[in-house]
């Protein structure tokens, strides 16, 4: 007696007196049609191409049938669409609208040289892996495909320096860490005690929405570790198109280093980083402490009072620096809040330089949190540290993708501000009845889709910018 091992129909509740059958012979349909816009974000951007041309491709070329930039490409659409694993390609390889979105001239694979692979126009899941698993800059051995880091260092500024028209007159770059969770025997894996936990501590920095680095690091070392080396190349590479830029450097009090205040005020860059509060810094704002508390007695609200000093720590720091200081009373109590500055204080004064300048530095957490969240950047779970990098550079680009998207086609909509979850729900995930023909690639979008308003605007936006650029 043969076992069906995979079921083919499925009865689900009747529908009055109707039977309800369900298979999986559709043919060509996808979940992802609304994806295309994606390809008119890569026309406008080159953030695919440009990312690609950071390999160097030592393979064969009558051996190969997925390029680079395909390979690049294939992986991260699939990000972007919500597919964070490499198995989950096994099945994505079959879909002609994803090999429509990589650029395959045969979508539908037919033409494929061996007849396994025939109907499968995409790579396989280890075809990927091989990419993921490339070398770093060093002795080929059996890889042939080769990263350059410090191209794609550049990649992620480049990015950024293309998308404004115009020299902007003051940037802030925002610095920070997070625990990336290791659940295997990962190469530099480390207990981390204030995250309870075995993790990477992946650095970024971003300047508003854009990311210009995603650095993966070991959790044995202090949050700051890597910043200034970080921070010379991104500003050099800046001021060689923006000279005149004033570049500000904001971070909380896991960044409070000697070394890279000194490295601040040695270039020409303005810092703003939160202090840890400690006894002394508590003293010296003792009486603004005592006057937010009676103002909060009075009127049952929180209260804050700022207070403007010079500061210097007995051991650590090299000079006194600025210290702007928060007293503030909550019905908690009492909740001091220290940042050093080298603005001066004639140019912005305490409340606003706290209040308007240093607390919207929360905003960077939220996109650290969308690349975790929405666009896997915590699944690094191979087993090599420098092949995690790879995924964490991967899923980087899926989100600098999506930033472009947000950028240049949702801006003055509804969902101007949404998160990358949230554009993927909303315009990708849109059922569609695709078919191939000599001349035409049909997409038959589902007629019930409710966002159709939406997905006309982004359109029109991103094709009205290529027609501008072109």
């Amino acid at each position: 007696m043969e076992t069906e091992c995979i079921q083919t129909t499925f009865n689900f509740q009747p529908l009055d007196r109707r039977e309800v059958v369900a298979k999986f012979d559709g043919g060509t349909i996808t979940s992802d049609a609304g994806s295309l816009l994606l390809r008119e974000v890569e026309a406008a951007t080159n953030v695919i191409q440009q990312f690609a041309a950071c390999f160097t491709d030592h393979r064969r070329p009558d051996r190969i049938e997925h390029s680079v930039a395909e390979l690049v490409a294939q992986r991260v659409y699939g990000l972007a669409l919500g597919y964070e694993d490499l198995n989950d390609h096994e099945q994505l390889r079959a879909d002609p609208l994803l090999a429509a979105l990589v650029g395959k001239a045969d979508p539908t694979g037919q033409s494929r040289e061996k007849k396994r692979d025939r109907g499968k126009p995409l790579a396989g899941k280890s075809t990927l892996n091989r990419l993921e698993l490339t070398p770093q800059d060093g002795p080929l051995g059996h890889k042939k495909l080769v990263l350059d880091t410090n191209a794609v260092d550049r990649f992620f500024v480049d990015v950024f320096l293309q998308a404004h028209d115009e020299p902007p007159e003051r940037i802030i770059l925002d610095v920070d860490a997070t625990d990336d969770p290791l659940h295997g025997n990962q190469e530099g894996r480390f207990y981390h005690g204030y995250y309870r936990g075995y993790c990477y501590l992946p650095l970024y920095v971003f300047c508003g929405e854009f990311l210009l680095a995603a650095r993966l690091r070991t959790a044995d070392q202090d949050a700051a570790k890597g910043t200034v080396e970080e921070l010379q190349r991104i500003v050099a590479q800046i001021r060689e198109a923006w000279p005149a830029v004033e570049i500000v450097v904001r971070g909380d009090s896991g960044f409070c280093r000697d070394d890279l205040m000194t490295w601040c005020e040695g270039n020409g860059v303005e810092f703003l980083l939160g202090i840890a509060k400690n006894e002394r810094l508590k003293r010296l704002i003792g009486e603004e402490l005592e006057q937010a508390r009676e103002e909060h007695e009075r009127t049952g609200k929180s209260a804050r009072v700022y207070k403007d000093f010079r500061y210097r720590t007995t051991t650590s720091w090299s000079r006194e620096r600025r210290v702007v200081a928060k007293a503030e009373h909550l019905s908690k109590g009492a909740n001091p809040r220290f940042i050093v500055t080298s603005i001066p204080p004639e140019e912005i004064e305490a409340r606003e330089l706290y209040e308007r300048y240093y607390c919207v530095r929360g905003d960077m957490e939220n996109r650290i949190k969308e690349k975790q969240l929405d666009l896997f950047a915590d699944r690094t779970s191979t087993r090599f540290l420098w092949s995690n990098q790879i995924r964490l550079w991967l899923s980087s680009v899926a989100y600098v993708l999506m930033q472009a998207l947000r950028r240049l086609g949702l801006a003055g909509t509804d969902f101007a501000n949404a998160q990358c979850g949230t554009i993927r729900l909303k315009l990708f995930k849109i059922g569609a009845q695709v078919r191939v023909t000599v001349r035409k690639f049909w997409v038959s979008f589902a007629s019930g889709y409710p966002y159709i308003d939406l997905f006309t605007e982004v359109y029109r936006k991103l094709r009205t910018r290529q027609l501008a650029m072109s």
